[in-house]
């Protein structure tokens, strides 16, 4: 059991450091305004928020499958399609990127914590 949270942690910081990586490489290195439009105003990504979010979706996502394997007797493919539900609709959001490298950006930091955390939690 203890092994399984380490790498269930080791999961959760593996993808935020990997949002954080893509992130800086877009921001920095890209020179890419990652801003959305939202309600009227806009809002920027930074790199506070980018760790923040992946740290509180890997945690939801590692109760999701803790629960899952309690309660049902197929808990990785349920948490899978689930995962790749959660991923798909988050892909909403970065629709409002205030330019198409934006959204592109954006898409693709969803992407880059969606693989790490799938990859990560279901192998545990």
């Amino acid at each position: 059991m203890r092994n399984t949270r380490i790498r269930r942690a080791a999961a959760v910081a593996g993808a935020t450091v990997a949002a954080l990586v893509a992130w800086t490489f877009m921001h920095v290195v890209g020179d890419i305004d990652l801003a959305v439009n939202s309600g009227g105003s806009v809002t920027h990504v930074t790199g506070w928020a980018v760790a923040a979010t992946a740290i509180l979706v890997g945690l939801a996502g590692w109760a999701l499958l803790a629960l899952l394997e309690r309660y049902t007797t197929r808990p990785r493919p349920i948490w899978i399609g689930i995962a790749v539900a959660v991923f798909l609709i988050s892909l909403l959001g970065p629709l409002g990127g205030v330019s198409a490298a934006a959204v592109g950006s954006l898409v693709a930091l969803h992407a880059v914590v969606a693989a790490a955390l799938i990859a990560g939690l279901s192998r545990t």
